[in-house]
């Protein structure tokens, strides 16, 4: 494919997180593509649902799935690896939370990595590692790399917005800008949060929970833009537009790239 998609999901990473992690590189986010603050998550604002709304930008009460156990859509339908693979795309996927293999069908990816976070240290620079060696041999036409540190060991084992967290973020973000150094004249890059969280837990429908951030580095998009009205379900059609690919037609979200 001529335009090619790298996807970031920070799991667990709130607006004033990431404005407050004192990362230089998210000042450069925002003024070398659009972005925005405010975007919508769903309902439960849990990894898996989140994920799979992600990806198969309809709610859980459509796909079905509302906690991070798996189960088989009753009616299914396609996500955007399963539309990618359809077009004749390559697709690649580096995680470091187990469950996440669901939201692709067996037989959409070519090329995969994971590292378990709960039994190894530094996953999402070793996976950030593998995904930049792999796009690097092989230029896939769609790449998500997904880190969770953020979310597991920064939220859940020391709270939202402690300095723990915040230095989860900040690492997470020096990976982005690895990834971008590396890869940003070739691909559009698309960062993004899965859900914020509270205390120590997530899954409500609190502003706190319910509001993630998103930058969008890319030819298609405006630099400085701030984005409005954006929803976590407007990022699998987002990244099929940009990468030339028809849209499954259950899908609810709409294209951002202009």
């Amino acid at each position: 494919m001529e335009n090619k998609v790298i996807l970031v999901s920070i799991d667990g990473m709130r607006p004033d997180g990431v404005l407050q992690c004192g990362h230089p590189f998210v000042e450069e986010m925002m003024r070398l593509g659009s972005y925005t603050l405010d975007a919508r998550t769903v309902v439960p604002s849990v990894t898996l649902p989140c994920h799979m709304s992600m990806f198969h930008s309809v709610p859980p009460t459509r796909h079905g799935i509302g906690t991070n156990t798996y189960t088989p859509m009753v009616r299914p339908l396609n996500g955007l690896f399963e539309q990618i693979a359809a077009a004749g795309g390559v697709s690649a996927m580096y995680y470091g939370w187990e469950p996440l293999r669901d939201v692709s069908r067996p037989g959409s990816l070519k090329f995969a990595g994971y590292l378990n976070a709960y039994a190894e240290d530094a996953t999402d620079g070793r996976l950030t590692d593998l995904a930049i060696d792999r796009i690097g041999k092989s230029s896939p036409d769609f790449v998500f790399l997904y880190m969770v540190e953020t979310d597991e060991k920064g939220g859940h084992d020391n709270g939202w917005m402690s300095p723990a967290y915040l230095d989860c973020i900040r690492a997470a973000i020096d990976n982005v800008k690895r990834v971008w150094e590396a890869f940003g004249d070739r691909y559009t890059i698309l960062v993004t949060a899965d859900h914020g969280g509270h205390d120590r837990s997530h899954g409500s429908e609190m502003p706190e929970e319910m509001t993630i951030p998103m930058f969008f580095l890319g030819k298609r998009f405006t630099p400085g833009q701030v984005l409005e009205n954006v929803s976590i379900l407007d990022l699998a059609p987002t990244a099929a537009d940009i990468l030339g690919v028809n849209r499954a037609p259950e899908w609810e979200g709409r294209s951002l790239a202009e």
